[in-house]
């Protein structure tokens, strides 16, 4: 029997991965990349904080925290227009269904982009994003390193510093950025601490801890 979907709610932090239908990619340029990043800013930014990501050719991994009621509430407003929106006090445990449709939005505006591209036709993405909930401090240190090595996992680089499209490059410089890195290296300590416990992952029990 299936196991129901773990719920989104508001101030939880969550491992959020998805694959490409069948054979296809998701990305076959680096403008499919770039482009993907501009949707994410506009569907997904407003209703979630992005601690780490990584787009690879024909899968992504992210790792976010849903955003507190009041601030989901006020893009909710501002998308209807209606800043006194009547009815919208409070969530009521909706922030499951819109954060949801968020993602929604996001792969089916990408996926329509690319499809125009490429004169395809269908889906891109397989059905229902997987989540999963991040319960421990060891878990949100580690999952931000088993994302920004999964280019390493899978043969492309040697090193994350070597792969353009994650959020890696976000905590090493200081440039402005929407990843929230500065809560995310308290965890790690130091920078040079993230560097370490980055280079000692073992991948093949972080995958079984982070994909199982």
């Amino acid at each position: 029997m299936a196991q129901p979907r773990i719920t989104l709610e508001s101030g939880n932090t969550y491992h959020i991965w998805t694959h490409a239908n069948g054979n296809d990619n998701l990305f076959r340029c680096k403008d499919n990349y770039r482009y993907f990043l501009e949707r994410y800013q506009h569907h997904v930014h407003p209703v979630v904080e992005t601690f780490a990501y990584c787009l690879m050719p024909n899968h992504l991994h992210l790792m976010v925290r849903v955003r507190k009621e009041d601030e989901i509430l006020e893009f909710i407003r501002k998308k209807k227009n209606k800043p006194n929106l009547q009815g919208l006090a409070d969530l009521g445990g909706l922030e499951n269904r819109i954060v949801s449709q968020q993602f929604s939005n996001l792969f089916n505006s990408y996926t329509k982009s690319i499809n125009k591209k490429y004169d395809r036709k269908g889906s891109l993405f397989i059905p229902n994003f997987r989540r999963k909930l991040i319960d421990s401090d060891e878990y949100f240190v580690r999952l931000i390193a088993y994302i920004h090595n999964n280019p390493v996992h899978h043969g492309f680089v040697k090193t994350p510093n070597n792969w353009p499209f994650s959020s890696w490059h976000s905590y090493l410089f200081d440039t402005t950025t929407n990843i929230s890195k500065q809560e995310a290296l308290k965890w790690f300590g130091t920078k040079k601490n993230f560097s370490v416990i980055h280079n000692q992952l073992n991948q093949e029990k972080m995958r079984a801890l982070f994909e199982g």
